[in-house]
């Protein structure tokens, strides 16, 4: 019989897969990592440039309300005090966000909670019943004057489609507060990695072997039958072969620069919600971990269709691509030794903290089989 050369081999060196594997190997397994990219990391992957950590694929601030995830990041990191307040800018106009207080001094100049819910609630008068769609889940949540000046242009970028043909779905529930709070997540306990995301996963990637720019489903001939458990955090029908057909997703395009300047816009995030102004976002890098360089970094973000072979972002969770996803995970479900993770295995948006809080979980199931 042949013997595996490793217990797990783990597909992907974003947080899932780092997390996992480390925890295997607290426990005496043997694991081998591949990452697709040609560094580790993920999608939180950070590099420095002039002593300011840039956030390569977007802005990621962790957040949680769970302490028991909180106190494990800390195991491997320490973290600032960074809030994540965004402003929103329309026409040369600043919004604070989430929709609070500020927001509506700033949108009608009102200064009390009363004034605000008054104006709210008459706006939302106008959808009747049900809400049929984004549009109307919107102005049936925060009224006319907040869904066109800052949902809306923000919102169709983003999924390339009219807010009138994307499901209520997507926007469920939005934050309204009648408070001055800007504190956009609420969460309790929040903030950035000092050092960057990319220290933290090599962090819990110590001691492990792992190898770059290695794409498992091209290679898998080469690893068959030298492991034990395949964990796996790509893309679930590329590890099918595309059987039934893709999965669809939105992506994204990062455009990064150096300034020579001290501050650029004064705050880590800016929304554009304009329909015609291109990117979504502006995100000044050195406000992360309020840095004072002499120079700044600024990525300009922008939506963009995506076709297979392209980095994938945002899962298009609508009726058809989970349909589709169900057939791929009932595939997925008849390999005895397969785990999926992450937030393309998974085929859906997930959180930092509940990347990590999975993969402790999947590590405590293989705790129980072992």
């Amino acid at each position: 019989m042949h013997v595996a050369s490793y217990d797990y081999l783990i597909v992907g060196a974003g947080l899932f897969g780092a997390v996992f594997a480390h925890e295997m190997k607290a426990r005496g397994k043997r694991c081998l990592v591949l990452e697709r990219r040609a560094a580790i990391g993920g999608n939180v992957r950070t590099e420095e440039r002039d002593g300011i950590q840039i956030h390569c694929y977007g802005a990621h601030i962790f957040h949680t309300n769970d302490r028991h995830v909180w106190a494990y990041v800390h195991r491997f990191a320490s973290f600032n005090q960074f809030v994540n307040s965004p402003l929103a800018n329309f026409g040369g106009m600043l919004y604070h966000l989430p929709f609070n207080m500020n927001t509506f001094r700033e949108m009608w100049g009102v200064r009390t909670p009363d004034e605000a819910r008054e104006r709210i609630m008459a706006q939302r008068a106008e959808v009747k019943g049900k809400p049929r769609n984004l549009e109307e889940q919107a102005i049936s949540l925060v009224g006319r004057d907040i869904y066109e000046k800052l949902i809306k242009g923000y919102t169709e970028k983003q999924w390339g489609r009219p807010c009138s043909e994307l499901p209520a779905f997507i926007i469920r529930r939005l934050p309204v507060r009648y408070t001055y709070d800007n504190n956009y997540f609420n969460a309790r306990y929040q903030g950035i990695p000092i050092g960057g995301y990319t220290r933290l996963v090599a962090r819990l990637l110590e001691g492990i072997e792992v190898r770059t720019g290695v794409d498992y489903n091209m290679a898998r001939a080469q690893y068959e039958g030298r492991f034990g458990h395949l964990v796996y955090a790509g893309a679930l029908d590329a590890y099918f072969g595309y059987r039934f057909g893709a999965l669809a997703y939105r992506g994204l395009r990062f455009e990064t620069e150096r300034l020579e300047m001290e501050n650029y816009q004064g705050v880590a995030v800016m929304n554009y919600t304009e329909a015609d102004i291109p990117y979504t976002r502006v995100i000044e890098h050195k406000h992360f971990e309020f840095g004072k360089q002499p120079v700044t970094w600024v990525t300009h973000e922008y939506p963009a269709e995506w076709k297979r072979g392209d980095e994938a972002y945002y899962p298009i969770n609508d009726a058809g691509n989970q349909a589709l996803y169900q057939k791929y995970a009932a595939l997925a479900a008849k390999e005895e030794n397969l785990i999926l993770g992450g937030r393309l295995a998974r085929y859906r948006y997930c959180d930092m903290d509940q990347v990590v809080a999975s993969a402790l979980a999947a590590a405590n199931e293989q705790k129980k089989v072992d």
